[in-house]
C-alpha cells in the first residue's frame, strides 16, 4: 500500500456484505469517487446476516481484484467485520476518513441492526473512532436500481467528511425503493422478527427450517421512527450508538442486594 496515499485527500474504506460483486457495492464505489482516494475490502461472496461476526477458525485471505488511479479494490474470505478489522489493521497507511458500507440489497430498519453484516461493518469502524455510515436500499432484487440511494450516500459521505460524527456513533440509512419524498433523521423503530422459520422436507424427508419471517411492528403509528419513513416514502437516517449501557436502569441495578 503507497504511505502517501490519503494524505492530500480523504481516505474511504467501502465495505459490504454482499460480497465484493454487489451491484450495490458497485454503485456505491461510483457515488464516493471524487470525494478522496478509495480503498475497496469486501467480502469474496454474499454473507449477509453476519452482524458483528469475526472469523477464528481459519485463516483469512484477500486479493486484489481491481485497481486504477484512486481506487484498490481488495476481496476477502472474511466476514464483513473481519474485512474491516484486516484492512484497518494490515492494509491502510492510517484510519481512514471515512468508512461507507453497502449499498445492502434490502432494508436493515428497526431491530434488523442488531442482525445485519452492513451494519456490523458500519459499527465496526466506528469502534476504531471511524465516522462510518451503513447504507441499505429496500429491495432485494439483485438488479434494483441504486441510483437515488447512490445519490444520498454520495451527498451524507460529503457531509460526514466535513463536519464528522461523535464519537461512538455511526449511522443506520435506509431508503425506500423508487423515488422518494426527503430524508427524515429518526429513531429505531421498536418491534420485532416473528413467524421466523419455514418448516420443509429435505430428499430424504427430514425437516429442514428455512429462514423467512415477518416484522412486528410495535410503534406502527411513531411517526418519528425509521419503519414510518419507509413506509411514507422518505429515506429514514437513524443514528446509532456502539455503547449499549442501559444507563436508565444502572441506578437501581447498583439497588440489588447481591
Amino acid at each position: 500500500m503507497d504511505e502517501n496515499m490519503g494524505k492530500d485527500k480523504p481516505l474511504i474504506l467501502v465495505t459490504n456484505d454482499d460480497g465484493y460483486q454487489a451491484k450495490g457495492i458497485r454503485s456505491l464505489i461510483e457515488a464516493m469517487k471524487g470525494l478522496g482516494e478509495i480503498i475497496v475490502f469486501a467480502p469474496d461472496i454474499h454473507r449477509s446476516g453476519m452482524s458483528s461476526a469475526i472469523s477464528t477458525s481459519h485463516p483469512l485471505r484477500a486479493r486484489v481484484y481491481h485497481h486504477e488511479e484512486g481506487l484498490t479494490a481488495y476481496s476477502c474470505n472474511g466476514t464483513p467485520v473481519d474485512c474491516v478489522k484486516l484492512a484497518l489493521n494490515e492494509f491502510l497507511p492510517r484510519n481512514p476518513d471515512l468508512l461507507v458500507s453497502g449499498i445492502n440489497h434490502g432494508s436493515n430498519a428497526g431491530i434488523s441492526v442488531i442482525y445485519s453484516g452492513t451494519m456490523g461493518a458500519a459499527i465496526e469502524g466506528c469502534i476504531f473512532e471511524v465516522p462510518s455510515i451503513g447504507f441499505s436500499l429496500c429491495d432485494f432484487s439483485s438488479d434494483a436500481d441504486f441510483r437515488v440511494a447512490g445519490s444520498l450516500a454520495r451527498r451524507l459521505a460529503a457531509e460526514v467528511l466535513m463536519k464528522g460524527l461523535p464519537r461512538g456513533v455511526c449511522l443506520n440509512v435506509n431508503v425506500p425503493s423508487g423515488e422518494i419524498k426527503g430524508v427524515r433523521m429518526t429513531t429505531q423503530t421498536e418491534g420485532k422478527w416473528v413467524n421466523e422459520y419455514q418448516r420443509s422436507k429435505d430428499g430424504s424427508g427430514r425437516d429442514v427450517f428455512w429462514m423467512t419471517g415477518n416484522f412486528e411492528n410495535w410503534q406502527a403509528d411513531n411517526q418519528d421512527n425509521d419503519e414510518w419513513a419507509l413506509a411514507n416514502g422518505y429515506a429514514a437516517v437513524v443514528p446509532v450508538k456502539i455503547d449499549l449501557t442501559a444507563y436508565d436502569f444502572l441506578p437501581e441495578l447498583k439497588t440489588w442486594n447481591l
